[in-house]
């Protein structure tokens, strides 16, 4: 039987990432995700749904998202949906979440624009010079 569990989520962190290590030396870090929605209802008006999605990222990915995320950053979230589920042990309910499992993350520049490192700049080759290729 075919699946596929693959989501892409754009929108701005509600939080900032909180970063923490399995036993193992794993870093995992997780953060909420806001997503708006914006459409216009029968009437023409325009209307707005805000999605909360919380995000869970590991290994470097988890580290450099901690470092260079923080609340209200935009940021581009490829990844799976993973449902958690347990019992409370207060009230002995059983409990669950959704939640998405990042795979790749990129960060975005405050209007959506992808957020570039700045170039080094390089000595330009003499023009007489060997190219070895």
């Amino acid at each position: 039987m075919p699946s596929l569990n693959e989501v892409f989520l754009m929108g701005n962190l509600t939080r900032d990432p909180e970063l923490r290590y399995t036993p193992g030396g794993t870093a995992v870090a997780q953060w909420g995700m806001a997503i708006n929605h914006k459409y216009k209802d029968k009437e023409g008006n325009l209307q707005e749904d805000v999605t909360f999605v919380d995000v869970e990222a590991w290994g470097k990915q988890a580290e450099a998202s901690a470092e260079h995320l923080s609340k209200g950053s935009p940021v581009f979230v490829k990844g799976r949906l993973k449902l958690d589920q347990w019992t409370s042990k207060s009230s002995g309910e059983k409990r669950s979440k959704l939640k998405v499992v990042s795979g790749w993350v990129q960060f975005l520049g405050s209007g959506g624009e992808v957020a570039k490192k700045p170039k080094t700049q390089q000595e330009p080759l003499p023009p007489d010079s060997d190219i070895p290729f």
